[in-house]
């Protein structure tokens, strides 16, 4: 029996939230009667470069799939509601949200059906149903299908606005471990496409002023945490790699949420690791703006973060004898490197000392976070930690205080 629009939207945006890209939400809720409607599926948001935040109708085009990565929920030998949207679908379902302002844009991802081309090009379509008949404008994120023609990827890039690939594992031995049908120069052949291209479409644009513009929002990735045995180390050092050789705008980790049992994967009870995610996060932050290298944040004696701290406080931990800093000395690389201090509190700290010395009182209207950064730190030749500045001490003094916990009298 054929599905309606409704039905497939329900499958399809199911299918798609296991992409982190941008967050999914949205709510249930009955209409007695009134306008508007709202589903627990298919909105999600993401953030402009000027920080607006903007609503995404996320989706899959279809959850068919002919390849079998063992992490996958849309895996072909899972047994679960199929569909398809043809390209028109899709197109008449974002103009429809649109003009409802539930959404702004559109992130369409995708099983392979068929065939690497066939997908590709049924993506192409939908972009060029929005953008050529119904002159749709807004934002538009779509998924790279690894193995596409180039010429498919050159011509949705010129329509899209962001792109991205999913390499999903950072080894490629995790990828023959769990998706043997992938290689990591398959996926690697369409990223490097769209880094020469936009490098090229940049320079042209400089020269020619109506040239059309090719992925102006970037690309990005996802890799997924916890479905292998890679340790983060290995994760950290495939970021830095695709940062410096792709100028990727972001890499994204999704902790892995177990859908699918077998010999290579958590057990189906195992809780997602959303601890390990966030650090990863955090530790991606310090190298795309602290000026950190993979090797610095983990190594081979400790190749997983700390669960305890964030990656940078376990960073000056590890390297004490770089402490304290004269906060009227320092240079900004090194105001960067201090627990508690961050981009904007570190340009502050640059520009006050122009005018004058900083006082330890000047520090926290600076945006400084004290309770931290007060151990690495000293203020015209005094030092606030209150204990020496030793790793030990200090670990310990950093550490949360446990919160009494009322027991059970029965």
């Amino acid at each position: 029996m054929s599905m309606g629009t409704l039905e497939k939207l329900a499958v399809l945006a199911d299918g798609a939230k296991y992409d982190v890209s941008c967050a999914s939400s949205g709510v249930n809720k009955h209409n007695r009667g009134g306008i508007g409607n709202s589903k627990s599926f298919g909105i999600c948001h993401t953030w402009s470069a000027d920080g607006r935040c903007v609503s995404l109708l996320k989706i899959l085009l279809t959850n068919y799939c002919i390849y079998n990565c063992n992490y996958c929920v849309n895996r072909n030998q899972n047994d679960i509601p199929r569909a398809s949207f043809t390209p028109r679908e899709v197109a008449d379902l974002t103009i429809q949200f649109y003009r409802r302002n539930y959404i702004e844009g559109l992130f369409l991802s995708s099983g392979i059906e068929r065939s690497p081309n066939h997908t590709m090009e049924r993506i192409y379509q939908v972009l060029d149903i929005l953008r050529h008949e119904y002159h749709f404008y807004g934002y538009i994120h779509v998924k790279v299908i690894p193995g596409a023609d180039p010429a498919l990827v050159n011509k949705t890039g010129l329509l899209a606005d962001r792109m991205s690939i999913n390499i999903e594992q950072p080894t490629e031995q995790s990828l023959k471990l769990l998706a043997p049908q992938k290689t990591l120069p398959v996926l690697f052949a369409p990223m490097n496409q769209i880094h020469h291209q936009m490098t090229q479409n940049a320079s042209e644009r400089k020269i020619f002023r109506h040239v059309q513009k090719f992925v102006p929002a970037g690309q990005s990735t996802q890799m997924i945490v916890g479905a292998s045995k890679d340790s983060d180390l290995s994760i950290i050092k495939a970021t830095e790699t695709l940062y410096n050789r792709f100028q990727l705008k972001r890499v994204y980790y999704s902790a892995y949420v177990p859908v699918n049992e077998g010999p290579n994967l958590p057990a189906l009870s195992t809780s997602p690791p959303l601890l390990r995610e966030h650090r990863l996060y955090q530790a991606d932050w310090l190298l795309r703006f602290y000026s950190f290298k993979a090797d610095e944040i983990v190594n081979e004696q400790s190749p997983f973060l700390d669960t305890d701290f964030d990656p940078k406080i376990s960073w000056a931990l590890r390297n004490m004898q770089l402490f304290p800093l004269e906060i009227n000395q320092a240079s900004y690389e090194e105001l960067l490197r201090i627990p508690g201090v961050g981009v904007t509190s570190a340009q502050r700290i640059i520009r006050q000392r122009r005018l004058g010395n900083i006082s330890y009182n000047h520090l926290k209207k600076m945006g400084v976070v004290l309770k931290r950064a007060k151990y690495f730190i000293t203020c015209q030749g005094c030092y606030y930690g209150g204990i020496p500045a030793e790793s030990a001490l200090v670990r310990q003094a950093l550490t949360p205080v446990a919160k009494p916990v009322q027991l059970c009298l029965f």
